[in-house]
């Protein structure tokens, strides 16, 4: 009977003989596989099982979601859609603590809130920066929909840039896009790289399109969380005007030396708003807000989310074959 001898890498390098070639891709994949377990026993402490039960009306029932601790006197950060609406919540941490929290603040358009829990010494999370991000890196999602444990998924940035509509209708901006399976009632819990810093919070699963994730970059995150701690709510300027995209007539465009293609159509001025106290009617053709141009309603909210409440600001319209300028000074949307 033939006998077969088995060697080492160092026995045959000792020996002048060739490696095993499945040993680098053994070591890579023991590479991988270390950089996933360190993050997520350096972060997985600091996922949350977030549990609700529905105020009378709101729909969907009770439900679960996951969030991630961002200071150690107690605050949750996780998904507006785990919690808004809810009435009683119960964050549950891994080692199987229970504890009542409270919700401290609330921003659908970006589909952030921030809950708080009566506990001494949490461990928090860090942040990264998803500015840094590029496509191709590794990136995992940690969750924590059932408490006790955590649920780990790891794959890649897929794209950078997006854009994904919040329940509000505006448009959340630069979502992170993976190919992180999500689970069940991870929504809510961070999306971390491989240094096991937070760099988005996992959103939402599109549905019709197998293995694409997204999650809300932690920079939103971080203009964000301030805004909740001290007013429960996120200030964004407000005109008060409903407007919708149209072209712009090329002939009227170059007349006039405007950069647009398109313009916003104003077809309805709500009374005693900035947009009614400026003159504005409908009809008017709104092409720039400040030194911007605008062709698209989500280009005035996103314009409208840096501009100052309370201050001047200029708005350039069409009316008829004239242009004009148009100080319209913004309240708070109510």
């Amino acid at each position: 009977m033939d006998t077969i001898n088995l060697a080492s890498d160092i026995d045959l390098e000792q020996t002048g003989g060739a490696p095993d070639p499945t040993r680098s891709d053994l070591h890579l994949l023991d590479a991988y596989s270390e950089a996933v377990v360190s993050v997520v026993e350096a972060v997985g402490p600091s996922v949350v099982s977030v549990r609700t039960n529905a105020r009378s009306g709101r729909r969907g029932g009770a439900g679960a979601g996951s969030g991630v601790i961002i200071a150690s006197d107690g605050y949750v950060l996780t998904n507006s859609h785990v919690v808004h609406g809810a009435g009683d919540l119960e964050v549950s941490l891994t080692d199987g603590r229970r504890f009542s929290a409270t919700l401290t603040g609330d921003d659908p358009a970006t589909d952030l809130a921030l809950i708080r829990v009566d506990a001494p010494a949490l461990r928090a999370a860090r942040f990264g920066q998803s500015a840094r991000l590029r496509a191709g890196q590794l990136v995992i999602a940690i969750g924590n929909p059932f408490g006790f444990e955590s649920t780990v998924s790891a794959g890649v940035v897929s794209a950078l840039g997006r854009s994904l509509r919040s329940t509000t209708g505006r448009l959340i901006d630069n979502i992170i896009q993976t190919d992180v399976a999500l689970n069940p009632g991870n929504s809510g819990g961070p999306l971390v790289d491989s240094r096991g810093r937070v760099v988005g919070i996992n959103s939402a699963v599109f549905a019709m399109a197998q293995g694409i994730s997204f999650a809300v970059p932690i920079d939103t995150a971080t203009w964000v969380v301030p805004q909740l701690l001290a007013r429960g709510r996120v200030s964004r300027a407000y005109l008060g005007f409903g407007g919708q995209s149209r072209p712009l007539d090329r002939r009227l465009s170059r007349a006039l030396a405007l950069a647009n293609t398109r313009a916003i159509e104003i077809v309805s001025v709500e009374p005693s708003t900035p947009s009614a106290h400026a003159g504005l009617t409908p009809g008017d053709l709104v092409v720039a807000i400040g030194e911007r141009p605008v062709e698209s309603v989500d280009d005035v909210h996103r314009l409208l989310v840096a501009a100052p409440i309370g201050e001047p600001l200029r708005v350039t319209i069409v009316r008829g074959a004239e242009r004009r300028e148009v100080v319209v000074t913004p309240i708070e949307t109510p």
